[in-house]
């Protein structure tokens, strides 16, 4: 029994010092390899995998030199001269030598670099958004949606491309071209979604492209795709309006939109029921600017609210980011100026919980935003039961907290007229803990 686990004993030991031996002939014969220094890029000093050279007759890695000159530099990292061209040129020759070698030790484990392809340039971009407004200006449906198509294709192969084209007036080609066919949708639906897909990769757009946008016919269109089926169109509509309705200070573009059938409902559709973060915190940015408004359009205001705006708004403060908190805050905040606003946030139970708990948790935006919401539920607070949450949330241990860490005046004056109405029942109630709200169920 005792030589049967001593002979096993020896055996297992015979097999790992054997794969030991393999594994350091393996190492030493990786060890044995070593890249050429000229096949390593100069800034990165990993193998260059696309070479250019510039003007200074030195050559680096695409990636790493293109970082380098857009990061303002326009000198040569290694002789610091100036450049006499901006743009690298390939360097096929060394390309060609490192994927020679490449070939010649994959039994190292080394993988033969792609060819990589030819780059856009500026006068590829630019010859490809001429002939994008040239079919427009024939009709061209078909040739403008290729080119569309095509423009997309290029814009998605890197971040250099994608500049490429901005650099070249991409946003306010593809807006005049939107404008062109926004004249008739039903013929024109799969390229203005084309169109619009492009532009989904140049947000935000530019004063050129918001222009051509923002005009009656081409809202309206944006309004129909916010209503498509296809996800991805609904997440471009309502980031165009967006950068149409909140970079604007014009309250006639603001006022067009919310005449359009249907527009608000399928606005806070993609609030209630995101689709995707970016969708979702650009209708809110829509919902902030319709109800900061200063033309106040209560129609739509009371529409909002009775969709349910309060439940969503209190469900997007549960657990956002700091940007959709205080947008979400300053749109809570707008809302409760209505009556019936008010009375919305003032009956769900959500709503002093979450208030409290954003004091000093996010930003000072929000916490002003937190105040005012409620300052305004208690200045409507007839029987008492606004003020009586409060405290039982730790709303009077929190304002008292802020007025020494200090606030603005405005937020000051609110924190410390609400303080006086606490104090009013703090005799008859014990103040708990704001997390004691934990187990409430969020509103549906």
């Amino acid at each position: 029994m005792m030589s049967s686990w001593r002979r096993r004993r020896r055996s297992s030991s015979a097999k790992k010092q054997e794969q030991l031996a393999g594994d350091h002939g393996k190492d030493a014969g990786r060890e044995e390899l070593a890249i050429p220094s000229h096949f390593r890029c100069p800034i990165s000093l990993d193998l260059m995998k696309d070479p250019v050279i510039l003007s200074t007759g030195i050559s680096y890695d695409r990636e790493s030199i293109e970082t380098w000159i857009e990061n303002g530099s326009k000198t040569c990292p290694i002789t610091k001269q100036a450049l006499a061209r901006p743009e690298p040129v390939p360097n096929h020759a060394l390309r060609k030598v490192i994927q020679s070698w490449c070939v010649e030790n994959s039994r190292y484990g080394v993988e033969r670099i792609p060819t990589p392809k030819t780059p856009l340039s500026s006068f590829d971009a630019s010859n490809i958004l001429a002939k994008i407004g040239s079919a427009c200006a024939r009709k061209d449906r078909g040739g403008c949606e290729e080119l569309v198509r095509k423009m997309s294709l290029r814009m998605k192969e890197s971040e250099r491309s994608k500049k490429c084209f901005e650099k070249n007036g991409a946003g306010g080609v593809l807006g005049a071209a939107f404008e062109s066919f926004a004249s008739c949708f039903d013929e024109n639906e799969s390229i203005l979604a084309e169109i619009l897909a492009a532009m989904g990769s140049v947000f935000p757009l530019d004063s050129e492209a918001r222009a051509s946008l923002a005009s009656p016919v081409s809202m309206h269109c944006l309004v129909r795709l916010l209503k498509s089926e296809d996800v991805s169109t609904r997440r471009n509509a309502v980031m165009a309006l967006r950068d149409i309705i909140t970079a604007s200070s014009d309250e006639s573009e603001l006022e067009h939109f919310l005449k359009m059938e249907g527009s608000v409902e399928a606005c806070y559709k993609l609030l209630e029921k995101p689709i995707c973060p970016t969708s979702a915190k650009a209708s809110l940015m829509i919902v902030f600017r319709v109800l900061s408004s200063p033309a106040k359009f209560e129609p739509t205001i009371s529409n909002l609210v009775q969709m349910g705006l309060v439940s969503s708004l209190l469900d997007i403060l549960v657990g956002s980011d700091r940007s959709m908190s205080e947008k979400a805050l300053g749109a809570l905040d707008a809302v409760c100026d209505t009556r019936l606003g008010a009375q919305h946030a003032h009956d769900n139970a959500l709503t002093m919980p979450v208030l409290v708990k954003k004091i000093l948790r996010v930003s000072d935006l929000a916490t002003d935003f937190s105040v005012s919401v409620i300052w305004k539920l208690s200045k409507n607070d007839r029987d008492g039961n606004v003020l009586v949450e409060a405290l039982q949330v730790g709303a009077f241990q929190k304002l008292l907290l802020l007025l020494q860490v200090g606030c603005g005046e405005k937020t000051k004056e609110r924190a410390t007229e609400v303080l006086k109405k606490l104090n009013v029942y703090r005799e008859r109630l014990e103040c708990i803990d704001s997390m004691d709200f934990k187990n409430l169920k969020r509103s549906i």
